[in-house]
């Protein structure tokens, strides 16, 4: 092998090495997300049951589980900028409050704004007790761009789902999980809850791509390393 290859060589072999490394680092990424599955699988195939410790909701994400206790129409929040369908509009999230007052935001559903963002769909609750069926998920917040001003007065428009921060606007210690509303549930608006944990196929096929890259780029070293040995 001449000297001249010998730098190139190195390189082409490093690039081989970044490729194979990224697409096994997909497969990793594919497993996990199969894990989450099986998670998910598994959670729904319980049936509800009631929850009397406050405690235990957050062990129960994925789980569809029952609550005892009463909404607060008072202190509402409506989760903005959301995107169902194509279509933009709110999610309705009203306080849950529990006998040690404590409290879960309840995700009634999903509203269109329409093109008017000036009025609000009727959100009204009644206060009396009941039980409902929820499907229990951790609340992701969003990425922050820059500091939101919040209106005080109920209901509250917010952009994110900081949970201390909505503890503090609500007055209640808000638990940090999120209760999304059954679909066959009473008091909600569109509710058609779909498991975010992205797509195993994604990840296979991001993997097939970079070791195809990179079988390719071992054919042009191979055929690179003969030619440079014939000189």
């Amino acid at each position: 092998m001449k000297r001249s290859f010998i730098l190139p060589g190195v390189l082409i072999s490093l690039t081989i090495w970044g490729l194979m490394s990224l697409g096994f680092w997909q497969l990793d990424r594919a497993d996990e997300k199969r894990a989450i599955e099986r998670a998910i699988t598994l959670a729904e195939s319980n049936p509800a049951q009631l929850i009397s410790s406050v405690d235990e909701l957050l062990n129960k994400e994925h789980y569809q589980v029952l609550l005892k206790g009463h909404y607060d129409n008072n202190k509402q929040f409506i989760y903005d900028n959301q995107i169902v369908n194509s279509t933009a509009g709110y999610y309705v999230l009203t306080p849950f409050i529990f006998e040690n007052k404590s409290a879960i935001l309840v995700n009634r559903g999903f509203v269109p704004w329409y093109g008017n963002r000036n009025k609000l769909a009727n959100i009204k609750i009644n206060n009396e007790t009941t039980i409902i069926q929820v499907k229990l998920i951790i609340p992701k917040e969003r990425i922050k761009l820059k500091q939101q001003t919040v209106n005080k007065n109920f209901p509250i428009l917010i952009q994110s789902l900081n949970i201390e921060r909505l503890s503090q606007l609500s007055g209640y210690q808000v638990v940090p999980m999120l209760a999304q509303l059954d679909v066959d549930a009473k008091n909600g608006f569109y509710r058609k809850w779909q498991p975010f944990y992205g797509s195993v196929d994604k990840h296979l096929g991001y993997a097939l791509q970079w070791f195809l890259m990179a079988l390719v780029l071992s054919f042009i070293a191979i055929y690179l390393l003969r030619k440079n040995s014939r000189k």
